[in-house]
């Protein structure tokens, strides 16, 4: 290396990426996911790429505009002139600079781990204490569907791509949800894991009810049935429902972690790679997690290749176990399109680890040209 790799300029590409099929769940329908790309300049003619995403749920209130307003405004001074092999100098100050700014920071922290891999030519996982795993094993959700052989159809098209487990979205028909559930059990016995997932839409009384009813169908997990400020929702579900409780929503940090455990508030929680502030904070989120013996699910929001990646590189270094998490939505097929020369994608269910320098994927521009909204 012949130089400090110091970062000059920061640029923001925002995208709407499509569904292929119209995105349904208990926040309403969705035609395209809002993908924010973020490259990190140096001096030293080398680039680092990340990916967070404008989701808009409960929990993030963030927009593209807002996003990208929020990290060449305030997170930017305190980032240009840095070296970008000094990743906790970086990101440790960030949320001093801007609070709750975890997705604008998921994109720079990804970035970070991207440029240092490629300045010292080894891949991410390397820099994460190395690699022990070489594929990562991802779960199949399922979006609400009006009928019930839609959602047999679905689920047996994922299981013949080698899918075993589904995460199923609920919450805006209880009726419509125990009888998908059921038809599901039913055509997969106990050849398959089934969990649901509510987004928080559920009121605490019908969360009950519906959990109630879905027990006899061996769940192995309910995410966050109620709202993100019910923590004594969570809690009085997890003492009355056999289901393990997923807290998702209701978790923006490790502060807000540490009160779900405190609280016993959920077995398991849900990570997301922007929601939760990209590579450098859920690794400590991850930490926090199995000291209080949590199951820990990798997840993403619906994502490109570029956050894929970062998760399927954090998920390689962690030496202890992890659940069969919906972190490869997007990449197994949802989307119409990526923004990488070479889209990841499972393999059976499992994502193969990139080997490449750094996250190990590099950008298509001419697909970022016809899928970026600012041009």
């Amino acid at each position: 290396m012949s130089g400090a790799f110091k970062i000059t300029r920061i640029e923001t590409i925002p995208l709407h990426v499509p569904f292929k099929v119209m995105y349904q769940f208990a926040a309403g329908p969705r035609p395209y996911v809002e993908v924010l790309l973020v490259k990190l300049h140096t001096d030293e003619g080398i680039f680092g790429i990340g990916e967070t995403q404008a989701w808009r749920r409960q929990g993030s209130a963030t927009t593209l505009p807002g996003l990208i307003n929020a990290i060449q405004d305030h997170l930017a001074p305190h980032i240009i002139g840095k070296s970008a092999l000094d990743i906790s100098a970086i990101m440790h100050p960030l949320d001093a600079a801007l609070d709750h700014s975890l997705y604008a920071q998921a994109a720079i922290s990804d970035a970070l781990y991207d440029l240092k891999g490629k300045a010292l030519g080894v891949p991410v996982y390397e820099l994460l204490g190395g690699k022990c795993r070489d594929a990562i094993p991802c779960c199949a959700v399922l979006t609400i569907k009006k009928e019930v052989k839609a959602s047999v159809e679905n689920a047996q098209a994922w299981y013949d791509r080698g899918f075993r487990t589904f995460t199923i979205k609920v919450g805006i028909d209880a009726e419509a949800d125990y009888v998908n559930v059921k038809a599901l059990r039913e055509h997969f016995g106990n050849k398959a894991s089934l969990r649901v997932d509510a987004n928080a839409g559920m009121e605490f009384d019908d969360a009950l009810a519906l959990l109630t009813r879905l027990e006899p169908f061996f769940l192995d997990g309910a995410e966050q049935p109620v709202g993100l400020w019910d923590i004594d929702g969570l809690a009085e579900l997890t003492r009355r429902v056999k289901i393990p409780i997923i807290a998702d929503e209701s978790v923006s940090d490790g502060h807000g972690l540490i009160d779900i455990i405190k609280r016993r508030a959920a077995t398991g929680v849900q990570s997301k790679e922007a929601k939760h502030g990209g590579i450098w904070h859920i690794q400590k989120l991850w930490t926090i997690a199995e000291a209080a013996g949590m199951r820990i699910y990798p997840g993403n929001h619906p994502a490109v290749s570029v956050a894929t990646a970062g998760v399927a590189h954090m998920a390689a270094a962690w030496p202890g176990h992890l659940c069969e998490g919906p972190f490869a939505y997007g990449v197994s097929g949802d989307l119409t399109d990526d923004v990488v020369t070479e889209p990841l994608s499972p393999l059976g269910n499992a994502v193969p680890v990139p080997t490449g320098p750094g996250l190990g994927v590099m950008l298509d521009d001419d697909k970022i040209a016809k899928l970026r909204v600012d041009k």
